[in-house]
């Protein structure tokens, strides 16, 4: 078979392919087989039919026909081989007219990836905001703790601000026809925090227990969304919400403290070390966005559409499901459609352009993955989606995920590469450290990631050891020995504490790799 290539655009090639007839002999057996398994001819066991006899029966060009359908899709991924063409599209074959006996040739327009230029990654600086944990920020996380140990106290008084009430609701149309799905009993709900419907807070104020009113108001979500109704509500209980002291005995009864100066103290540390992973969530999108000003990497066409087209349906999906239209996302998020529609395009380029940037960079730099770190992203991939664990593995396996999985961890680690060698500094002009930085917001001591590192080598090398030996004995003893290019290995590599924080895979919006759709 011979193959040549012509590059089209930076994003898409020809591939010219021609086949001698003799190597079209393999797939021509097989298709005399699959037939001959189809037909009865007189005289003849199904599968032994002649293949002269075949022919006389179907026709010569069927034969050839199945032939063909057979060995294209080989054909085509021998020739991408060949040419070390990674496709970001489905071919557009053009499969030239064939006689049998003759040549078989075609031709494939596909998507490819750009090639691609990297720049110096090496010493990038940027800038985050400071941050700084205020006693406005220590008191709000300790009035809430407070108000989650406080307790109801009923009332004999009208409901004002604030007060917590037991509530009934029942919303009818212009009609009087009662609408089934708005209807609540025994609702506990506190005055004044505007999150049910328009205008109840406004009822409440001033009703007590067996008080009963009418109102107008908009539903807000469901079949019945945006349409104005009589909602009717009753109070059967009003209560008055009483707060511990913030004192030593609260600090007892809250926490594991003494005292309530040492629950302040946990508060604030707590605090820090959000604020620590805010800032080096920051620092990530920073870097990242340093390295996409520095490139100007060539993007499919076809891939860019059908990613987009993705991304509309599922955010049109999403609205569906939350009873919200798209006109009305629209104006909760102050975008014309043609807004929407820029920023929607931006999004996935930016996205799809730091995708092949990151496979580019962990290519420089030998990126591996470590099949604990696979394990711990399909675990966090699972969370996400609401699913188990197995049932995410279970559908990662059956639908070819895995390869893609194994890709965003692997962009990932490559962006904390180059996170941890970037010069990072705050507002006030201060060291941004994230290299020592863990995932709970506290700092590790150098020598001991060390260390942990050193273990973690020597173990995984042991590990690979022990499965070398084992399969030069299933060798020795004739069992047959697991095709690498099938499976692939996962190289072993020393933890990146870093990569925790910095490398997560949430740090981008990433579309789906094309490849593996």
């Amino acid at each position: 078979m011979k193959s040549a290539v012509e590059t089209l655009n930076p994003t898409r090639v020809k591939l010219s392919v021609e086949v001698p007839f003799g190597e079209l002999k393999p797939s021509l057996d097989a298709a005399y087989k699959k037939i001959g398994q189809q037909i009865s001819v007189p005289g003849f066991r199904k599968g032994k039919v002649p293949a002269m006899v075949i022919d006389q029966r179907v026709g010569r060009g069927v034969i050839l026909d199945e032939a063909i359908n057979d060995a294209l899709p080989k054909l085509y991924f021998q020739a991408l081989q060949d040419n070390d063409i990674v496709p970001l599209s489905q071919p557009e074959l053009d499969l030239r007219e064939f006689e049998d006996g003759a040549d078989l040739s075609f031709t494939a327009e596909l998507d490819v990836k750009p090639a691609i230029t990297l720049p110096d990654y090496s010493n990038v600086e940027t800038e985050v905001e400071d941050f700084e944990v205020g006693d406005d920020e220590v008191d709000e996380q300790m009035e809430s703790l407070r108000e989650r140990f406080g307790t109801l106290t009923p009332l004999d008084r009208p409901a004002a601000d604030s007060d917590f009430v037991t509530i009934d609701l029942s919303a009818a149309n212009k009609g009087g026809a009662q609408i089934e799905e708005a209807q609540a009993t025994g609702m506990s709900y506190q005055v004044g925090r505007g999150v049910l419907l328009e205008g109840l807070d406004e009822a409440l104020i001033g009703m007590s227990a067996a008080d009963e009113k009418t109102f107008e108001s908009t539903l807000v979500g469901g079949d019945h969304q945006g349409q104005l109704v009589d909602v009717t509500v009753k109070v059967t209980a009003v209560q008055e919400q009483q707060l511990p002291e913030l004192d030593d005995e609260f600090a007892q009864n809250a926490s594991e403290f003494d005292s309530i100066e040492e629950l302040r103290a946990d508060v604030r540390d707590r605090l820090v070390r959000g604020s620590r992973i805010e800032q080096a969530s920051a620092a990530r999108d920073a870097v990242l966005e340093n390295l996409l000003a520095r490139v100007d990497i060539p993007l499919p066409d076809g891939a860019v559409a059908e990613e987009l087209q993705a991304r509309r349906e599922s955010i049109e999906q999403q609205l569906a499901y939350a009873g919200m239209s798209k006109s009305d996302y629209l104006e909760s998020e102050g975008q014309t459609e043609d807004e929407f529609a820029a920023d929607l395009d931006k999004r996935v380029r930016d996205a799809m352009t730091a995708q092949f940037l990151l496979d580019e960079i962990a290519t420089a730099e030998a990126v591996a993955v470590q099949e604990a770190e696979l394990t711990q992203h399909l675990l966090r991939r699972a969370q996400q989606s609401g699913q188990t664990p197995e049932e995410y593995i279970q559908h990662a396996m059956e639908h070819n995920h895995v390869p893609e999985l194994v890709a965003e961890v692997r962009r990932g680690k490559a962006l904390a590469h180059v996170v941890e060698s970037a010069t990072v500094k705050d507002a006030s002009g201060n060291i941004v450290e994230l290299k020592t930085l863990q995932p709970d917001g506290t700092y590790a001591d150098p020598a001991e990631l060390e260390a942990a590192a050193l273990a973690a080598e020597a173990a995984e090398n042991g590990t690979a050891a022990a499965v070398d030996q084992g399969a030069v004995a299933d060798e020795a003893a004739g069992a047959p020995r697991q095709d690498d290019s099938a499976t692939p290995s996962l190289p072993a590599q020393s933890p990146d504490p870093a990569a925790a924080v910095v490398g997560s895979t949430d740090y981008l919006d990433v579309p789906e790799d094309d490849t593996h759709r």
